[in-house]
């Protein structure tokens, strides 16, 4: 009884080159979409000092300006018309 138990390992063949391909592609994949989902959940400070370089500096009085002037543009003008006595 004992002859017949074959306790040797199983006959694994090499992984071909497109499995090999597969397999890193897809932890490439897994670990990119931890980044993303990390870009997410973590939020990124930019600092003031890339912001002042590329930008020009808004102060508050460029910012109201165009708030200011948005209500004025869609009103019309009205008519005058003179008294009737």
């Amino acid at each position: 009884m004992a002859a017949e138990l074959d306790f040797s390992p199983p006959e694994i063949p090499e992984p071909t080159f497109m499995e090999n391909v597969l397999r890193y592609g897809l932890f490439f994949g897994a670990i990119f979409q931890l980044i993303c989902v990390l870009a997410i959940i973590l939020p990124v400070s930019k600092s003031h000092k890339t912001d002042s370089d590329s930008f020009e500096p808004k102060n508050s009085e460029t910012v109201k300006k165009p708030k200011a002037a948005a209500p004025q543009i869609s009103k019309k003008p009205k008519k005058e018309s003179k008294k009737k006595r």
